[in-house]
């Protein structure tokens, strides 16, 4: 595989980079990438949702009015606003010149889990979203501060629920197992006393806030340390611990590199990360150029994502119902917006069953045969077109670009099953040569080769 092409599906989620990568250079692209502009328009399917808590309350005892039949139609059309949502996102991963924004929102997404399903308003969700979105490439305890009080994650972490005398441990428990430190890291004393900070910290306006009457006001111990906390109290003696950087660590190179990523890399990384003050982006320029030097690949599995965009793009594809799209991510486990729980994706090895790797290949045939991914026939100025060959091309030439754009490593096997299928009299020139091109891509993406980067 062309490292062009290795960084384009690491950096965004096709291989629709790799030519600027060429140009720019790992480092230009990146500075690039760093300053594109976040988009904070409000969404027009979001333009009548309560926007206050006020509002929301309101809406809240209208709905308590609503015959059954009223109910469901309010819940249709908020599952409808929640799709929206998602198609937004997919929208903005398919047509950015620089996604790697994008990328890194996911995997915050992946991290401050808060999923549609459970916390059920789009606005709070679409609020969470912007807090990643704003906050990517900033700093990770100011990200930290910021999600947490989000209205979602209260909702999503049950911390409404959470007020004096009658704890709920929810949100203290994942700020320091999922979020920050890791198990191991903390006591149970930890928790309980994490959770008698939180308590009282409800809903608000654009994040939550402490109500004054649930909140608790003891003196606790918390990490080590003495005091009357809150949330950004606990946040800061968090980020005092020693092993604050290296669960975030692990996780960008686990997302962005490898699947398995060693130890002495994980600590080296987080050392650094401790140093520039928990700043993600120098921590980003360091691991992707160390990573860039490496030469590594097939270290990583293709997420569902990567794999379905990565098609469509090498397909040349205008997939006009990203429903379409959504749909195979939710049969692949990679709903947007609704992870399983609280830890996210597992990624790795999950990412591919024996039934996920059937569903893969399902969709490799259909798409190739210019059916959707539910089995409709594309509009004839929709087909797929593979434009990584040209008509004056030898087969020879036609194999090493479809091998140097698609696998990251080309066996003798390979190498005989493609001559086979571009068999010796095989003429880039001649009207079947579309088809016989379609073939052979459609043999390398269900090779175990094509799953990996």
């Amino acid at each position: 595989m062309k490292k062009s092409v290795l960084w384009s599906l690491r950096l965004g989620f096709s291989s629709a980079q790799a030519e600027k990568i060429e140009l720019l250079g790992i480092n230009g692209f990146l500075n690039n990438a760093f300053n594109v502009e976040v988009d904070t328009t409000l969404p027009s399917f979001l333009e009548d949702a309560p926007k206050n808590l006020k509002d929301y309350n309101e809406l809240r005892k209208k709905i308590q009015s609503y015959s059954a039949e009223e109910k469901k139609n309010f819940n249709i059309k908020q599952r409808k606003v929640a799709i929206e949502l998602q198609k937004w996102w997919l929208a903005k991963m398919m047509s950015s010149e620089y996604p790697l924004l994008e990328n890194m929102v996911c995997f915050w997404h992946n991290h401050f889990v808060s999923t549609q399903q459970k916390v059920k308003v789009n606005y709070w969700i679409y609020q969470h979203h912007m807090i990643l979105r704003q906050h990517a490439f900033g700093n990770f305890k100011t990200l930290t501060k910021q999600i947490i009080t989000s209205n979602a994650m209260i909702n999503y972490l049950d911390n409404a629920k959470n007020r004096n005398n009658n704890f709920n441990e929810n949100l203290s428990r994942e700020l320091l197992e999922l979020f920050t430190l890791g198990i191991g890291n903390y006591s149970e004393n930890d928790i309980k006393n994490g959770a008698k900070a939180l308590a009282g910290l409800n809903y608000g306006d654009e994040h939550g806030v402490y109500r004054r009457f649930i909140s608790n006001n003891d003196t606790l111990t918390y990490l080590g340390r003495t005091g009357v906390f809150k949330v950004d109290d606990i946040v800061d003696i968090i980020f005092e611990h020693p092993k604050i950087p290296y669960l975030i660590t692990k996780k960008l190179l686990q997302w962005f590199i490898e699947d398995d990523p060693k130890d002495e890399k994980i600590k080296a990384l987080g050392d650094f990360f401790r140093e520039v003050d928990f700043e993600i982006k120098p921590l980003l320029i360091k691991m992707f150029n160390e990573a860039y030097q490496d030469h590594t690949s097939g270290t990583k599995i293709k997420d569902p994502l990567r794999y379905i965009l990565q098609l469509i793009n090498e397909l040349n594809i205008n997939i006009e119902k990203p429903e379409y799209i959504l749909f195979f991510l939710r049969q692949q486990g990679m709903e947007l917006f609704n992870q399983p729980n609280v830890k996210g994706w597992d990624g790795g090895n999950s990412w591919l069953s024996s039934q996920t790797f059937l569903q893969r290949n399902n969709v490799a045939d259909l798409i190739c045969m210019g059916k959707l991914m539910r089995g409709k026939k594309m509009e004839s100025n929709a087909k797929p077109k593979i434009g990584l060959f040209t008509r004056e091309m030898t087969q020879k030439e036609i194999i090493k670009s479809l091998t140097d754009n698609l696998i990251f490593k080309v066996s003798d096997d390979i190498e005989e099953d493609m001559e086979a299928i571009l068999k010796y009299d095989f003429d880039a020139k001649s009207p079947n040569a579309d088809t016989a091109m379609l073939r052979a891509f459609n043999h390398l993406i269900k090779t175990p080769e094509f799953q990996v980067i």
